[in-house]
């Protein structure tokens, strides 16, 4: 594990190589991708990609959008970007990270996560098999439609080892993308971990003691693999880490950064983020000094409460506007060394 308090080469690095690709503004559209069987609800997503439209503020619920809605795409992206929000999340609640990443020439697609999202919480009621299984396989199976649809497929550049893809995810977008790049959960890990260290964690262990899931008992607690080969650098904020096995964090090769909010109450960092860094020798782990959980997501223009209150509310002192605008250099500079140009 490197920790990097100001990662000041990565970022200049990052700008040098997307130079050339920050004149142009994100676009947006939204896409239904049908589910995996009949019955099933499709999966939203939202687009975001560079064009030469001009981008406008558009309000879409409590979040808002700076992009040229229904614009025409350029004809090459860098690469394809998975975005997973956390835990009854929104594909808005990260749109200005989106936005960067489309300006910085990738096509982002955010993904509203069937089952787990502000209006549908069905898949916790499944319970954890299902929960902690599905989620990353809802983010594959973006990825297989945008591979297989002409309007986009072209686009995303490739090199000798296929198409150049990441992933970003925060909270449980954090564990999902980390299942994709190669972490394996054994739910008996959350068992273990509550019953000792609830009084530490006691949003987590709340969460997982009250939700509708735990009424529906692990039919196994080691699930399987669920690593998606093409995904081929992650960043993770404030992920839920617990879940994840030591060896199958250590066996991870692909780029990996791990963002931690060092006044995390949700996901205290030292059983989550820092646990999960602390297994992975190659992660570059960095700290946020005075951040709380939600600092990662853009601010709503309303309340949105949640166990750890109020998703607006930041410690005192904390600027999450400037934070953001760094995120939207930070993480764009990542992908462009993880994915390198050929």
């Amino acid at each position: 594990m490197r920790t990097a308090f100001r990662p000041i080469l990565l970022l200049a690095s990052g700008l040098l190589l997307s130079f050339q690709l920050m004149a142009a503004e994100a676009g947006w559209r939204q896409l239904r991708i049908p589910g995996a069987t009949p019955d099933a609800s499709p999966t939203v997503v939202a687009l975001y990609y560079p064009t030469e439209a001009t981008a406008r503020t558009t309000a879409m619920g409590p979040f808002t959008v700076q992009a040229a809605i229904q614009s025409a795409p350029e004809d090459k992206f860098k690469g394809l970007i998975l975005l997973s929000h956390g835990i009854g999340g929104t594909e808005l609640g990260h749109s200005s990270l989106a936005e960067a990443l489309a300006r910085s020439g990738y096509l982002v697609a955010a993904i509203r996560h069937p089952g787990d999202n502000w209006q549908d919480q069905s898949l916790l009621k499944q319970g954890a098999n299902a929960y902690f299984t599905e989620r990353p396989r809802q983010v594959s199976r973006v990825i297989d439609a945008l591979l297989q649809d002409p309007q986009w497929k072209d686009r995303i550049a490739s090199d000798a080892q296929g198409p150049r893809i990441g992933a970003v995810g925060h909270s449980a977008g954090g564990y999902t993308v980390l299942a994709l790049a190669g972490g394996q959960a054994d739910l008996s890990r959350v068992r273990t971990h509550c019953e000792s260290e609830r009084a530490a964690d006691p949003i987590f262990c709340g969460v997982n003691r009250n939700a509708p899931s735990a009424a529906v008992p692990p039919t196994t607690s080691v699930l399987p693999s669920l690593r998606d080969p093409r995904v081929r650098g992650v960043v993770a904020l404030a992920p839920a880490g617990v879940h994840f096995t030591a060896s199958s964090l250590a066996e991870i090769r692909i780029p990996t950064q791990i963002y931690e909010a060092e006044q995390d109450r949700f996901l205290v960092p030292r059983f989550h983020a820092e646990w999960v860094a602390q297994n992975m020798p190659a992660a570059q782990l960095v700290r946020v000094p005075n951040a709380w959980h939600f600092a990662f997501m853009d601010t709503p223009a309303t309340a949105i409460p949640t166990d750890d209150g109020d998703i607006r509310a930041d410690p005192p002192g904390f600027d999450r506007k400037a934070f953001l605008a760094r995120l939207g250099h930070e993480i764009p500079a990542f992908f462009d060394k993880a994915l390198p140009a050929p």
